[in-house]
C-alpha cells in the first residue's frame, strides 16, 4: 500500500491557504475546493483541545466520498514579518502501524472495515489476496460494485445491512468460490459493530476465516452417515453397487463407477485369486453429474478389461487407493485407453484431472473396484479424499458381500427346495392336475412350502400341501424331510386324520431327539386330502392349514367348512376328518396361506378375490392357475406361495364290477367265473390268466384267513384293480415257504405276477389289493 504525505498550510484564521497533491490523494478533495475555504470544515469531530499546541496527535477527518479517516497529525508554526505567530504547516500521514496494525495486516484470515453505507474503508493484506485486488482500487467503493452480483455476494450485503441496523454482531458461514483463488472454498465469517468514543456506531468490521478443511470433513461425514442408511438397503448386488453410486456422485465425484469381478455376480463359493494380467472386470453400475453418462467408456453389463498399469488394477493388485492426477503419465495412458475404446465419449471427457480407484474388501476377499473422477470440480483428490474412500468402500464392500451371499443361499435353497417338489406329476386318472409355485420376492429367503400328488390304491390319489414357517434352507429342508414322511405315510393308506396325526407324532419324536427342533420352533402346517374316483368323495384334514375351496359344477366358489386343527408338533391334540361328495367336474383349490395373507394383504379380501377367479370359467386348469394368481398377488409375494389346482373326475359303473362273496371255499370258482365274464365284456381277455390266479388266491385267502364280509371289486383304469375286503383287520404278509409246506406261496405268486400290490386298512376290516398294466391297444 503507497505512504501517502499530505501537506497544508493554515492562516492564523484557520483558513487554508495551501493544498498538496499529497492532500488531495489522501483525501479526495481537490486544492481549487480546499483552498480558502476553513480547515475545520474537513473535520469528521471536533479536534481534541491542544492539538495544535502539542503540534502532533491524531485527527479524524472526513473523506470527500464522506467516510470516516484517522490521520496522524503533525503540526508547525508559520512566524509572521513581525516574528508573530502567522499560521501552521500542517503534515498528514496515515497512522504509523503500532502492534495492533500489525495484527491487522498480518493476520492469517481475511479482515475488512466498512462504513455504515458498505463502503470499503479497510483491507488487510490477506483480504486483498483472496479478491485478487489492492486496496487502493477498493477504499471507498460499494461492495456491491466490486464483485458480480450472486447468491453469496447479496448474503454477504444482506449480513452488513444488519449489523449497522441492529448493531449486533453476526456470525455465519457460506461456501462460495474466491476469484483471486479459482476455487470454491466454505468461510466462517464474522462481522461486528465498530464505534467511537460517544458509542456512535461509525463502521462494521469483519473477519472470515477459511473453514474449507473442517466444511469439507463435515460433508465427508454426511456422505458416511447417509451411506449407513442408503447403501444395502436391499440384498441385490447391482442395486447396492448404484446406491454406491449415488452417494459419490455428485458430491465427491463428477463420474464413478463400479466393476466387480465376474464370480462375484454368479454363485461360486471359492473365490479364485486376483490375476496380475489381463485383469478383466464386469461394470455393474456408473453413474455421472452429466445426464446420461457420455463419459463412460464401458456399458453396464459389459466387460472392462483393465491394463496393468491402469489405477483400477493396480488398486486391485495391492489392496489400497491408488490416485491418477493430470500430469502422471500412468493416468494419462489411462484417459487415452478410455478415449480409444470410447471415442464419442472423448468430449466429456475433457478435464478429467484427477481420480481414485479403491478396491472394494469384504471379510479378505477382493470383490471389484470403485473408480471416482473429477473433471468440473476443480480440486484434486487428497489424503482425506481417500481416507474417505477407504472407509466408504469398506462399508459398500461389505453390503455388496452380504447381497453375494443372500444370492448364493436363495440359489442353493431354491435348488434345493425345487430338487424336493415333485418335477413332474405321477400319472393318475382321478383328477386333471395344475400346479404353481412362487418363490417369495422378499429378503427373508426361499421358505418352506410344497405340494404333491400321491396315487393311491383302488385308483385313489391324496392332494397334499403344507408350510414350513420361516425361510432359507432350513425351511427348504425341513419341507423335505416332512414331504417324505407324508410320502412314505400315504404308502401304509392312512386316513387323512389318521396321517396327520402320526405325522404330529413323527415331528413331536424329532424334537424331542433334538433333530426336529427347527419344526417345533418355526412351525408346520398340513392339508391332507384324499380323493376317490369311484365313489367321487373327498376325505380331508388340516393341521393348521387353511380350508382349501371347491366350485361345484354350475356353482360359485366357496370354501370347505372343515376344523384347521393344530400346526403339526404341538402334540396331544386330535384332528378331524371331513368328507364330501363331489360331482364328476368339481373344482378343488389347495394353497399355502402366502397366497391369501402377507404384510400388504387383508385376508378377507384377498380370500374373496381367489372364490371370485376360482368361480370365473376357465379353458384348462393352467389357465385357471395363471389367472388366479394374477387376480389375487398384485405383485411379488411376500411369501411362497404353492397352488394346486384338481378337477375330479368320476369312474362310472361301466369301469367297476362288484361281487359279494360268501365265506365258503366253495365259491371261489364262481368268483373266478364272474371276473372272466367281466374281462370279456371289456375286452380284456388278455389279462384273464393272471387276473383269475390273482382273484382265486386272494379271494381264498380272505375265506380262509379273514372274516365276513367278503367282497371282490374290480376296477379298470389306467390299470387293471383288483381288490378284496373282509372284516378282519390283520395285514397279510410276504413270507418264505420252505420246500415241504403246503401254503404261504399266493401272495409271492401274487407279487411276481402283478405290477404292484398292497393293504390299506378300512372301517370295516381291511382291503387287499393287486395292480397289473392294461394290453396295449
Amino acid at each position: 500500500m503507497e505512504h501517502l504525505v499530505a501537506t497544508a498550510v493554515i492562516d492564523a484564521l484557520g483558513i487554508v491557504t495551501a493544498w498538496s497533491e499529497g492532500a488531495q490523494k489522501l483525501t479526495g478533495h481537490r486544492a481549487e475546493e480546499i483552498v480558502g475555504r476553513p480547515a475545520a470544515r474537513l473535520l469528521a469531530e471536533r479536534m481534541p483541545p491542544g492539538t495544535f499546541e502539542a503540534q502532533t496527535g491524531v485527527v479524524a477527518l472526513r473523506h470527500r466520498d464522506g467516510h470516516r479517516m484517522e490521520l496522524a497529525l503533525t503540526a508547525r508554526p508559520v512566524l509572521g514579518p513581525a516574528g508573530r505567530p502567522g499560521g501552521h504547516v500542517v503534515t498528514a500521514a496515515r497512522p504509523g502501524p503500532g502492534l495492533a496494525e500489525h495484527a491487522f495486516e498480518q493476520a492469517s484470515m481475511s479482515m475488512s472495515v466498512f462504513d455504515t453505507r458498505q463502503r470499503y474503508l479497510r483491507l488487510n493484506e490477506k483480504a486483498c489476496q483472496v479478491l485478487g485486488i489492492p486496496e487502493e482500487a477498493l477504499l471507498g467503493r460499494y461492495y456491491p460494485d466490486t464483485l458480480e452480483d450472486n447468491e453469496h455476494t447479496r448474503g454477504f450485503l444482506s449480513h452488513l445491512r444488519r449489523v449497522t441496523e441492529t448493531g449486533a454482531p453476526v456470525r455465519y458461514e457460506t461456501f462460495t468460490g474466491a476469484p483471486a483463488l479459482d476455487r470454491e472454498q466454505a468461510w466462517d465469517i464474522e462481522m461486528w459493530p465498530l464505534r467511537d468514543a460517544s458509542g456512535e456506531l461509525t463502521g462494521v468490521a469483519l473477519a472470515a476465516c477459511d473453514s474449507s478443511e473442517q466444511y469439507w470433513a463435515r460433508r465427508r461425514l454426511a456422505l458416511l452417515n447417509e451411506a449407513a442408511t442408503g447403501i444395502g438397503t436391499t440384498l441385490d448386488v447391482v442395486r447396492t453397487a448404484q446406491e454406491l453410486i449415488a452417494v459419490l456422485v455428485p458430491r465427491f465425484a463428477d463420474f464413478a463407477s463400479v466393476d466387480l469381478l465376474d464370480w462375484v455376480l454368479g454363485t461360486d463359493e471359492q473365490p479364485p485369486r486376483v490375476p496380475h494380467t489381463d485383469l478383466v472386470l464386469r461394470r455393474v453400475a456408473h453413474g455421472s453429474a452429466t445426464p446420461g453418462t457420455p463419459e463412460a467408456a464401458v456399458r453396464v453389463g459389459d466387460q472392462d478389461p483393465c491394463p496393468p498399469f491402469s489405477p483400477p488394477a493396480r488398486a486391485l493388485r495391492e489392496g489400497r487407493v491408488v490416485f491418477g492426477q493430470g500430469g502422471d503419465p500412468e493416468f494419462g495412458r489411462w484417459v487415452d485407453d478410455r478415449n480409444a475404446r470410447s471415442p464419442e465419449g472423448r468430449p466429456h471427457r475433457k478435464g478429467v484431472h484427477s481420480m481414485l480407484a479403491v478396491p472394494l474388501r469384504a471379510r479378505g476377499t477382493t470383490l471389484g473396484v470403485a473408480v471416482a473422477v473429477r473433471m468440473g470440480h476443480p480440486e484434486d483428490y487428497g489424503g482425506d479424499d481417500a481416507a474417505f474412500a477407504e472407509e466408504l468402500a469398506s462399508r459398500a464392500a461389505v453390503c455388496i458381500d452380504n447381497a453375494r451371499r443372500f444370492a448364493r443361499e436363495r440359489h442353493t435353497a431354491l435348488a434345493l427346495q425345487h430338487s424336493l417338489l415333485p418335477s413332474g406329476l405321477p400319472p393318475q386318472a382321478a383328477v386333471d392336475v395344475a400346479h404353481r409355485y412362487l418363490p417369495c420376492g422378499s429378503l427373508a429367503g426361499i421358505g418352506g412350502d410344497w405340494f404333491d400328488v400321491i396315487p393311491l390304491s383302488g385308483s385313489r390319489v391324496a392332494l397334499v400341501v403344507g408350510d414350513v414357517v420361516g425361510h432359507g434352507i432350513q425351511s427348504s429342508a425341513t419341507m423335505g424331510r416332512l414331504r417324505t414322511a407324508v410320502r412314505t405315510l400315504a404308502d401304509v393308506d392312512l386316513a387323512p386324520d389318521e396321517l396327520l396325526t402320526h405325522l404330529d407324532d413323527l415331528v413331536t419324536h424329532l424334537a424331542a431327539d433334538g433333530d426336529g427342533k427347527e419344526v417345533a420352533e418355526l412351525g408346520a402346517t398340513c392339508l391332507y386330502a384324499v380323493y376317490d374316483p369311484v365313489s367321487r368323495r373327498l376325505s380331508l384334514a388340516a393341521a393348521g392349514h387353511p380350508a382349501p375351496a371347491v366350485v361345484l359344477p354350475g356353482a360359485a366358489a366357496e370354501l370347505v367348512p372343515m376344523r384347521a386343527g393344530p400346526p403339526l408338533g404341538v402334540g396331544g391334540l386330535p384332528f378331524e376328518a371331513t368328507e364330501l361328495e363331489l360331482p364328476e367336474g368339481s373344482l378343488v383349490a389347495l394353497y399355502t396361506d402366502g397366497l391369501v395373507e402377507g404384510r400388504d394383504l387383508d385376508v378377507d379380501r384377498a380370500t374373496g378375490r381367489l372364490l371370485r377367479a376360482l368361480t370365473t370359467p376357465a379353458d384348462t386348469t393352467d389357465a385357471l392357475c395363471d389367472r388366479l394368481l394374477k387376480a389375487v398377488l398384485d405383485e411379488q409375494p411376500g411369501d411362497d406361495v404353492a397352488l394346486l389346482l384338481a378337477r375330479t373326475r368320476a369312474l362310472g359303473a361301466d369301469r367297476v364290477a362288484t361281487w359279494d362273496v360268501p365265506a365258503d371255499p366253495a365259491h371261489v370258482g364262481t368268483a373266478r367265473e364272474a371276473v372272466i365274464d367281466r374281462l370279456t365284456a371289456w375286452g380284456l381277455q388278455e389279462t384273464a390268466f393272471v387276473t383269475e390266479l390273482v382273484v382265486s388266491e386272494l379271494v381264498t385267502n380272505a375265506i380262509r384267513y379273514g372274516a365276513s364280509p367278503i367282497q371282490l371289486r374290480l376296477i379298470r383304469d389306467r390299470a387293471l384293480i383288483c381288490e378284496v375286503s373282509d372284516g378282519s383287520s390283520t395285514s397279510p404278509h410276504l413270507r418264505r415257504a420252505h420246500a415241504f409246506d403246503e401254503g404261504g406261496r399266493g401272495l409271492l405268486l401274487v407279487a411276481q405276477l402283478t405290477q404292484r400290490w398292497g393293504s390299506r386298512q378300512t372301517g370295516g376290516g381291511k382291503t387287499i389289493w393287486a395292480e397289473q398294466p392294461l394290453p396295449e391297444q
